[in-house]
């Protein structure tokens, strides 16, 4: 039975040690186990283990060794036990309180009445600390779930914007598409009308260029004519 942990020794959970040595979980369970099997007391709510500062020194220990960690453990157990064994005094010291207690009833009604309001004082107070931790966790669970509406509002309004520019973009590229088109056949139906210029006025060339032969033929063949007459007088 352990005699060397004070009444106001702060405890801490499996969890707490790993993250104050810088370990892993299940290698602080591992040490625990190693540390009883060589003969290492821990303080028991249960099958659970309750952690003082000379057990995290213990922890400690065995993670910074560089000998096996049964003969780091048995080094230890071998403290352990020294100062089991020196805090035995204490134990008597203690025995030795209750034969000064007051033997006045009224007295010793007046010491048991404070203890049993110390009582109940830390009843009450641990009470209080409940309903806090249970407040708490429900502020706790509040949050996240505040968390999660914030962040699939998020996400949701985020894919609603994406899903608009999309959208928007896809009605841009439809239109540009459009207008493209709309110029091709602008362009098209230009070229038609420039070819079409192009061959009428080669025809009104063509029309010219033969009107200006037939002139001149008829020029010709009506001097030729001209200067028959003149012989034929």
């Amino acid at each position: 039975m352990r005699h060397d942990i004070q009444a106001n020794e702060q405890a801490f959970s499996t969890k707490e040690v790993a993250e104050e040595i810088g370990i892993a979980t299940p290698t602080v369970r591992k040490y625990g186990q190693i540390l009883e099997r060589n003969g290492y007391e821990f303080l028991k709510d249960g099958d659970r283990r309750i952690f003082v500062q000379s057990d995290i020194q213990a922890l400690v220990s065995l993670r910074d060794t560089d000998k096996p960690l049964d003969e780091t453990a048995k080094d230890l157990v071998a403290q352990q036990k020294d100062k089991l064994e020196g805090a035995g005094g204490t134990q008597v010291a203690l025995n030795d309180t209750y034969e000064n207690l007051p033997q006045d009833p009224n007295q010793l009604k007046e010491v048991l009445l404070f203890v049993v309001n110390e009582l109940a004082a830390a009843r009450e107070m641990n009470v209080q600390l409940k309903n806090d931790m249970a407040q708490l966790k429900t502020n706790v669970s509040q949050l996240q779930q505040d968390h999660h509406v914030i962040s699939s509002s998020i996400g949701n309004s985020a894919q609603r914007t994406n899903a608009k520019i999309e959208r928007i973009l896809e009605q841009q590229n439809a239109h540009y598409e459009d207008l493209l088109e709309q110029e091709r056949e602008r362009s098209e139906l230009l070229q038609k009308e420039l070819q079409k210029m192009r061959e009428e006025q080669k025809n009104e060339w063509n029309s010219q260029i033969d009107f200006n032969r037939r002139l001149e033929e008829e020029i010709r063949n009506r001097k030729w004519n001209w200067l028959f007459s003149l012989f034929k007088k």
